[in-house]
């Protein structure tokens, strides 16, 4: 039985109670990408109905069948290219946007699967699902704030953002009193993104946020900027992106 992510079915395991378990593990199964063993004992109890009258044991395997995540990296710096390297390492699909061409192209990210040289134009052609992962660190706060307004509003699995405490609290209020945006919009929102290991240089901010990147995508205990503390530098200044 084949389970889409819109909840539709194809196929059937019989029907009944062990088939909207199986559907309800599914979709657990879509979100957390990881597989499970499912073990029902088809005894014929009252307060049970299977749908299956067979008896015995019945085990179904549920495995998600999903696109390679993909990360966007808006930004075609020294720390994006870290990230792309790390995250390709990691099994992440790559995609670069940069309003400059010389920093995005495929001899700069010869992994990227798409370039973009236009944001207007990436806006307008990226359509973040389950499984995008939206990386923002341009080149200086002015775009920042131009992507994340985009970004804080689409349906992208992973948002972060770069920067230090005061960039990111400065973004977050710019965009609430010039833009209309609520402050309960940014609660999704990683920023400063990455794990918090002291990282410096754009290998080790790489490490950090691909590690991230990780838990997000493995439904591991990390926290957004719901819960972060916004009490550490930059994981990188404006010279080094």
């Amino acid at each position: 039985m084949l389970v889409r992510e819109d909840g539709t079915i194809a196929g059937s395991i019989g029907g009944g109670c062990v088939e909207a378990d199986v559907w309800a593990a599914a979709k657990e199964v879509m979100h957390k990408e990881v597989p499970r063993k499912m073990v029902f004992n088809l005894n014929h109890e009252a307060g049970y109905d299977s749908g299956l009258i067979c008896g015995g044991t019945l085990e179904i395997f549920v495995e998600p069948i999903l696109p390679q995540p993909l990360v966007y990296l808006f930004g075609g710096g020294h720390v994006s290219i870290a990230i792309a390297n790390a995250a390709t390492a990691a099994g992440f699909g790559i995609a670069i946007v940069d309003d400059r061409a010389a920093f995005a192209n495929k001899e700069r990210f010869p992994m990227a699967q798409d370039v973009y040289t236009n944001y207007g134009d990436a806006f307008e052609k990226i359509r973040p699902g389950a499984s995008s992962y939206l990386i923002i660190v341009t080149r200086g706060h002015k775009d920042d704030m131009r992507v994340l307004a985009w970004a804080v509003r689409t349906e992208a699995r992973y948002v972060g953002m770069i920067g230090s405490k005061r960039k990111v609290l400065a973004v977050y209020k710019a965009l609430e009193n010039d833009e209309g945006y609520r402050a309960e919009e940014f609660m999704r929102v990683f920023a400063p993104m990455g794990l918090n290991i002291g990282a410096l240089s754009p290998e080790e901010i790489a490490v950090s946020v691909v590690a991230e990147l990780i838990a997000v995508r493995r439904s591991a205990n990390v926290n957004s900027a719901a819960h972060k503390k916004l009490d550490y530098e930059a994981r990188a200044a404006s010279s080094k992106r």
